[in-house]
């Protein structure tokens, strides 16, 4: 979802993208001589289509994630990857062979024939290698890349599942670190690592079967006098690179996520002259990441050169050898020259194998990061047996509930208050109070470790998330638009909506006189998080959403408290349309949004230590009274409110 061709940001909504032009601002869309041409190249491209995917809260797979688990689902595909690799090596490596042939029975006996049949053969050989590895590179690129999405996939299905604590607990550039640095180090481990190391492997079986079908004793030199020395290299290499790896792929890890917060709080760092500041940290976590890097590079610089060293002794051996051999007639000429080159072909495979083990070490240390991932288990799980929600009538039941998001740190204590069908009950109280945290244990974002919640009697955590939600509705404080259009963010709950629906629902709240300015109406295009619309147009259109989705219970987060008092008074028109006939849970600070409501519970330190209407508590001279004096002192003006005067 994004822009049209042709079309900067929108105008209309906050007056931002209309007044570029007039206050000098560069111009942000694609100019229009340009535009034609980008059309008529995005026109010759195929559009992905959205797949229909049944998503299942409960995970069926539980298996832990290691790169065994992961790819045995494909095992005959890389059986077949396997046939082919090995039939590929087959007639790459015949040359060496036919080489002995020619030397022994065609250019010692003089017979030209036994030369020309080499030559043929050779050259079908060549032939068929280029149409063998043609069809193994297109199969092996097939099956990569089908791995990688289906690890994606899985990867983000998993993310969706996870509980709300994970993403207070976990920074955002972690997570994308997942998905931007350790994936494709995955990907390059299954692309590059596996199927090469499947190559090469090949390559070295059907090398070594050549080398024992001409001379076992020249064989066995280079097993037993070079294989041993590469293995231990070999060893020495994984024990001291592999934690070096696995640092470099947490530090990179520590600059995505350095980066992402610097990009989302870019605004702040402006205001108050921190750039410096931020160059100074981000330099010094990405030092941090060089030297991890420089680290294992060190170990690897011994490595590589080593191996080459060890190889060109075996090499040295085999001419000291099966020279002396030749000069005792123990062999052919053309056997000790195909015997060299196959050395150098047996060899060729370790020295990539030094090169694959970098990339097997990084792979393998992606590999522990995501494992990670999945084996973080929702906080708050679906049960194998969770049941459909029936349409509710809006009862919300609390039972001794006492929750912290710290066990041993309660926040909520001893909660027991009962909210009717269709009422509206509003929370007030100090910032901290946990008037927010009563309404996430109503959304069921976090479970209570004592007592219980239940709707029209049924305890939350017996119920399929999905249908809890879909008859729930929260308009947040802050309310998150996605980039796309006006209509796809107010239809976000319900995409099969009609546009007279959405209309509908804009009317409602009383936003059609906005969606007139806009140049496309409902099909405006907007920013991610709605950054060219002001606050009261973004918490509009939420509530619109809201009134879309029909919700039987409506919880509202403290929906007016960053608002101007004009932008609050269409609000609150607009709440009286979406509140009628529902259950309604308000938040708030302002006390002109809680005397909208029936009841009023007042909450400190955790307990609700009064509740009553607007009247009865002002009467009782408590916390409520108090507070609503200091608010009167502030700006606000009757005694009496709208629920009273209903």
């Amino acid at each position: 979802m994004g822009f049209p061709i042709g079309m900067g940001p929108p105008g209309g909504f906050g007056g931002f993208a209309g007044q570029t032009q007039n206050t000098g601002l560069p111009f942000a869309g694609i100019p229009p001589e340009y535009a034609e041409h980008v059309d008529a190249l995005l026109a010759d491209e195929e559009e992905t289509p959205i797949p229909d995917v049944d998503f299942d809260q409960v995970d069926p797979d539980e298996r832990p994630f290691t790169l065994r688990s992961f790819l045995i689902p494909y095992r005959f595909r890389f059986a077949v990857a396997v046939l082919l690799i090995g039939f590929e090596a087959i007639l790459l490596q015949l040359g060496p062979w036919l080489l002995q042939i020619g030397i022994d029975h065609g250019v010692y006996r003089s017979n030209f024939t036994v030369l020309q049949v080499v030559v043929g053969v050779y050259f079908a050989a060549i032939a068929g290698h280029f149409f063998v590895a043609r069809r193994r590179i297109q199969f092996t690129g097939r099956l990569g890349q089908q791995l990688m999405k289906g690890l994606r996939v899985k990867l983000f299905t998993h993310l969706q599942r996870l509980s709300l604590d994970f993403y207070t607990r976990e920074k955002a550039g972690r997570i994308m670190a997942r998905m931007t640095s350790d994936l494709p180090a995955m990907e390059q481990l299954i692309q590059e690592g596996i199927i090469s190391l499947a190559t090469q492997a090949m390559t070295l079986v059907v090398v070594s079967g050549f080398l024992f079908s001409m001379d076992i004793r020249l064989t066995l030199v280079v097993l037993i006098g070079v294989v041993p020395a590469m293995v231990a290299l070999t060893l020495w290499f994984h024990r001291n690179s592999s934690k070096r790896y696995e640092a470099a792929r947490e530090r990179i890890a520590d600059v995505l996520a350095d980066l992402q917060e610097s990009l989302s709080g870019v605004r702040i760092i402006a205001l108050n002259n921190r750039q410096d500041f931020n160059i100074r940290r981000h330099r010094a976590v990405i030092e941090d990441y060089k030297d991890t890097n420089l680290s294992a590079a060190r170990v690897a610089a011994v490595y590589g050169p080593a191996a080459n060293f060890v190889g060109s002794l075996g090499q040295i051996a085999v001419l000291i050898i099966g020279g002396y051999m030749v000069y005792s007639g123990e062999i052919s000429v053309g056997k000790v020259s195909a015997f060299v080159l196959y050395i150098s072909a047996f060899f060729a495979p370790i020295q990539q194998l030094v090169q694959l083990h970098n990339t097997y070490q990084q792979g393998q240390a992606a590999v522990g990061k995501i494992r990670g991932v999945f084996d973080t288990k929702p906080s708050v799980p679906e049960s194998s047996g969770a049941r459909d929600l029936p349409d509710i009538r809006g009862e919300i039941r609390f039972e001794n509930v006492t929750f912290g998001y710290e066990a041993r740190n309660p926040i909520l204590r001893g909660l027991d208050f009962t909210i009717r069908p269709g009422e509206t009950f509003a929370l007030v109280g100090e910032t901290g109070a946990g008037k927010s945290t009563i309404a996430k244990l109503v959304t069921r974002f976090y479970d209570p470790q004592e007592g219980r919640v239940l709707v029209d009697g049924h305890d939350l955590v017996d119920l399929r998330f999905d249908s809890l939600r879909r008859q729930l509705g929260v308009v947040p404080q802050e309310p998150f638009l996605f980039a796309g259009t006006i209509r796809e963010n107010i239809a976000f709950a319900r995409p099969d909506a009609s546009d007279e629906q959405v209309v509908e629902a804009c009317r409602k709240v009383g936003i059609e006189g906005l969606l007139d300015r806009l140049p496309q109406g409902i099909d405006t295009p907007c920013h991610e998080r709605g950054v060219t619309l002001s606050s009261g147009e973004r918490q509009l259109i939420a509530l619109a959403r809201a009134f879309l989705a029909q919700p039987r219970v409506l919880i509202l987060d403290e929906a007016t408290s960053n608002l101007d008092l004009k932008t609050e008074s269409l609000i609150e028109r607009a709440l009286d349309t979406l509140l009628e006939g529902r259950t309604a849970i308000l938040i708030a600070h302002r006390l002109s949004t809680a005397m909208r409501a029936r009841r009023i519970a007042v909450v400190a330190e955790g307990r609700i230590v009064e509740i009553g209407s607007h009247t009865e508590l002002l009467e009782r001279g408590g916390p409520y009274a108090l507070l609503f004096e200091t608010w009167q002192r502030h700006g606000g003006h009757s005694r009496e409110s709208p629920a009273d005067q209903a």
